[in-house]
């Protein structure tokens, strides 16, 4: 009995310290995983969103009037969205590892390219070029934190992740605004964020490793005892028919894209054009534009947060009533923009920053829903797709809204974003009661 005994103890205490040491591993990575593709995505930012930082350098320079500037970003709008959804395929048949590496290297090289450009054509073509390895970000994210992160905590984590957006934002008009504002001039704004972009190419390489099951691990369901029964095909790469039938003919997969597309009229609008509307309207310099925006990031990492942990902890995993009732906010925050006057520059960056934290939690419910109302083995084809309605929106929101600006004044291109805020609204309520699937099916 004696040897039987210290046998089975022995066995016990090998099996526990396996457990511990999964446990330990798993804490390792996922704690790796999310750091570094947070670093990544917002790389992807630095070589983004510098082009509407030198865009009043660029129509200075060679006198390019709002539309010939807003064609350039709707066409680069219209790329990325089609690019999302073929890269989102693509990506989930792929290691999200390499696929992003090179998405950030070859937007880092176009970024730096068009520092030497001297033709609108030449700048066009080339930010097209950037907008396809733009579009390979998101896809290979919306894929490691899915595989990565369970369902049950989706909705927090997916929003620590987003941070990626508003960090990388945020530190590129800071950057692109001490830039201008030292005299470094437009093209310094191109070439510098791409030496800094291929640098961190190469860190998130080393740093991303693309599922559990590479590592030897367990699903994350798993290891975290969420989820009762496990499908064992949500390890699998997912084919072209499951794509039609989970992705293509699920109906809330549209609603999310048509709500995506309303949330990104305003969204990218302000991003586009808010460096221009705030020295024009309010007077302001690049510079303090420039803070003013970081702002305004900075406060939407914090209502992604929010949005989230709602999502999560107060609406049970359900993701339409927290992107809807934001987005009414946001209606109510972007026209309180307009109607504050030039010279209060304290009011409107607080205003800003309101504007920030509701437009931002919208987007962050728009990805999680995308991948709740699928599988994690379609993540980011689902994400791609409700991404490229996102870029119609954001096409609309560059030549439109610069059309608009041009004819009627800044004032209808505010109302366009108040009116699509709105419609974002509607959309997302249609998807009101609706949770992630493996939570519905468990």
């Amino acid at each position: 009995m004696s040897v039987a005994r210290t046998v089975s103890e022995n066995l016990l205490s090998t099996y526990t310290k396996l457990v511990t040491l999964e446990k330990n591993s798993f804490r390792y990575w996922r704690l790796r995983i999310m750091y570094a593709s947070i670093i990544g995505y917002a790389a992807f930012y630095l070589v983004r969103q510098n082009f509407s930082m030198a865009m009043p350098g660029l129509s200075e320079e060679f006198g390019f009037t709002k539309v010939d500037l807003g064609w350039i970003g709707t066409w680069w709008s219209i790329t990325y969205g089609v690019g999302k959804f073929i890269n989102g395929y693509v990506s989930d048949r792929s290691d999200a590892r390499y696929f992003m590496a090179l998405g950030l290297l070859g937007s880092a090289l176009t970024s730096y390219g068009m520092a030497y450009g001297e033709s609108l054509m030449f700048f066009g073509g080339l930010w097209i070029i950037n907008a396809w390895f733009q579009s390979m970000g998101w896809p290979p994210c919306a894929r490691l934190i899915t595989h990565w992160f369970s369902p049950c905590e989706l909705g927090t984590k997916w929003a620590f992740w987003a941070s990626s957006h508003q960090i990388g934002a945020a530190a590129i008009f800071l950057l692109a605004g001490y830039l201008l504002n030292n005299q470094y001039g437009w093209r310094a704004v191109f070439w510098i964020p791409g030496a800094i972009a291929s640098l961190l190419a190469v860190f998130i390489f080393n740093r991303l490793r693309d599922t559990p099951r590479e590592l030897g691990l367990p699903p994350v369901e798993e290891y975290k005892g969420d989820v009762v029964k496990i499908d064992p095909r949500e390890e699998e790469r997912i084919t072209m028919r499951e794509v039609l039938r989970m992705v293509v003919a699920n109906k809330y997969v549209w609603f999310v894209g048509f709500a995506q597309m309303c949330l990104y009229i305003p969204r990218m609008g302000i991003f586009f054009w808010a460096p221009m509307f705030l020295k024009e309207v309010k007077g302001v310099s690049l510079a303090i534009a420039g803070l003013q925006l970081a702002a305004f990031e900075i406060a939407g990492l914090v209502g992604g947060i929010t949005a989230g942990w709602l999502s999560d902890h107060m609406f049970d995993g359900r993701r339409g009533p927290v992107g809807s009732l934001f987005m009414m906010g946001c209606a109510v925050a972007i026209g309180a923009v307009w109607m504050i006057p030039a010279g209060y520059e304290f009011l409107d960056t607080i205003v800003l920053m309101l504007a920030g934290f509701l437009v931002y939690g919208p987007q962050v419910m728009a990805g999680i829903a995308s991948a709740d109302l699928t599988s994690k083995r379609a993540a980011g084809v689902a994400t791609g797709l409700t991404g490229s309605f996102a870029y119609v929106g954001s096409a609309i929101s560059a030549v439109g809204v610069g059309k608009i600006v041009h004819l009627y004044g800044w004032v209808w291109g505010f109302n366009s974003f108040i009116i699509a805020s709105i419609f974002g609204a509607f959309f997302f309520a249609l998807t009101w009661n609706k949770r992630a699937r493996i939570l519905e099916q468990n």
